[in-house]
């Protein structure tokens, strides 16, 4: 490059009717963070009590926002490694894929594996977001795939290390 910074592409936002937006759009904690941080906004109904997630039940938690993004990208919605860690609250199709002529609500499908429940607060950081570049190949049947040091080993051929 010419010693300039590349522009990053840009992920259009929308707030939902009734969203909260003085939680603010996703944002990332530190300059080195891959993943933006994603934010329960709760109904308002919930907002004082927040959402109770029992052991081993699951919940689309909103986050208010509806987003466009770029086109040849896709975001992928991953854990908070630490609420994981602490709560066993993860996210139950780990990593989520959001394609990019998706329109509709963010939700995050959170699972609690945790052994009590656990409540979601309002504006609680629950998921974290990156956005990847995607390269849709073409398929092809072909009588023979070529050779390679794998080969067919599956599932923990590679050995420990």
């Amino acid at each position: 490059m010419n010693g300039q910074a590349a522009v990053p592409p840009e992920l259009r936002v929308v707030w939902d009717d009734g969203a909260d937006r003085d939680l603010g759009l996703p944002a990332y904690a530190t300059p080195g963070a891959a993943g933006a941080d994603l934010r329960a906004n709760l109904p308002a109904d919930l907002r004082l009590t927040g959402l109770l997630l029992a052991p081993m039940a699951r919940a689309v938690v909103p986050t208010g926002l509806r987003i466009e993004i770029p086109a040849g990208y896709e975001a992928q919605i991953r854990p908070r490694s630490g609420l994981a860690f602490r709560h066993g609250v993860t996210i139950a199709n780990s990593p989520g894929t959001i394609d990019s002529d998706y329109r509709g609500p963010l939700g995050v499908l959170v699972v609690n594996l945790g052994a009590g429940p656990y409540v979601i607060a309002h504006g609680e950081r629950i998921a974290q977001m990156i956005v990847a570049p995607v390269v849709q190949v073409r398929f092809a049947v072909v009588p023979v795939l070529a050779d390679s040091a794998r080969g067919a080993g599956g599932f923990g051929s590679t050995g420990k290390s």
